[in-house]
């Protein structure tokens, strides 16, 4: 995200061999966190990594051991949880790794792999959410109650998910902008610094079809959706519209949780993309990294205390 990075990243999409290796270790050596900084991120990387490995792993067990929880809505839950657990085993262990040492191990292809796994999962979750929301939209704005028998619709939103977010995904790995370095060389992701046409024409559908565009869906639906129980619970007291309010509140709770660890990254790569070379630091950059990276501990958190089931 420095202005460092710009020819770094460029050099590696490019496919520069040993030389730009031994480039990447120089420019990170000038221009990275200090060894503390270091340390400090490692610290957090390992906590998250730890407790969100744990906590959906948690979840994959009570999903197996208790029937009751197979719910239709609740599988989209689990392939939310899913997402974050492999974001958890693929990918945080690798920048931990990184940090540790203070730069990145495993190479270019590495680099490119783990750029990928991290976009790929990440956009799977908000995608997630937003085929969630339009579900409950559906359910409780429908004149009858859902089956909750019915697995078909929310299979082919759990597989819409996934799709979609390859398909947004996988560009860079065919010359559509690239996956390359950011911050202070110990993670990577999307090549926000480029300014070439080729790069900034990917990160703005990126942004309008993978985070713009959910989240009017989330809103939209939402927003219908508690207005409807505000007048709902005026003329209707039932045990089980009291359950779909509880569920519709743990599932808000989790959207704007998640886009508060997302939306600082968000803006932290425009900035990188449409502001002036160097606006963004190296420590500055990490945070947002870091909060984007912490929504694997604070999801499964908000299902497993929320939902009472």
């Amino acid at each position: 995200m420095i202005e460092s990075n710009v020819s770094l990243s460029c050099a590696w999409c490019a496919g520069g061999g040993d030389g730009t290796r031994a480039h990447l270790d120089e420019s990170h050596s000038e221009h990275s966190l200090s060894p503390t900084g270091h340390l400090v991120v490692a610290v957090c990387l390992g906590f998250i990594g730890t407790f969100g490995f744990l906590n959906n792993t948690l979840v994959l067990i009570l999903f197996c051991r208790y029937k009751v929880l197979r719910s239709p809505m609740n599988c989209l839950l689990l392939s939310i949880s899913v997402s974050d657990l492999l974001v958890c085993v693929l990918g945080t262990p690798f920048s931990f790794a990184a940090s540790t040492q203070g730069r990145w191990l495993i190479g270019r292809a590495g680099c490119v792999w783990y750029g990928f796994i991290n976009t790929f999962l990440g956009v799977v979750s908000l995608i997630s959410l937003a085929v969630l929301s339009y579900e409950r939209y559906n359910t409780m704005m429908g004149a009858t109650q859902a089956d909750s028998t019915n697995y078909r619709k929310v299979a082919m939103g759990i597989a819409f998910s996934w799709i979609y977010s390859m398909v947004w995904t996988v560009p860079p790995l065919f010359g559509w902008s690239c996956y390359g370095p950011e911050g202070p060389g110990t993670t990577c992701s999307v090549n926000w610094a480029a300014r070439t046409a080729n790069n900034v024409s990917y990160i703005i559908c990126l942004f309008i079809f993978c985070l713009i565009l959910p989240f009017v869906v989330i809103v939209y639906s939402y927003g219908r959706l508690l207005q409807a129980i505000t007048q709902m619970s005026r003329i209707n007291t039932a045990v089980s519209r009291k359950r779909e309010q509880r569920v519709l509140f743990m599932v808000v709770t989790m959207v704007v949780c998640y886009l508060l660890c997302w939306l600082p990254y968000g803006v932290m790569a425009l900035l990188a993309t449409f502001g002036r070379p160097g606006l963004v630091t190296a420590a500055a950059s990490i945070v947002p990294s870091l909060l984007a990276k912490s929504s694997t501990v604070i999801n499964p958190i908000i299902y497993i205390f929320m939902n009472k089931q």
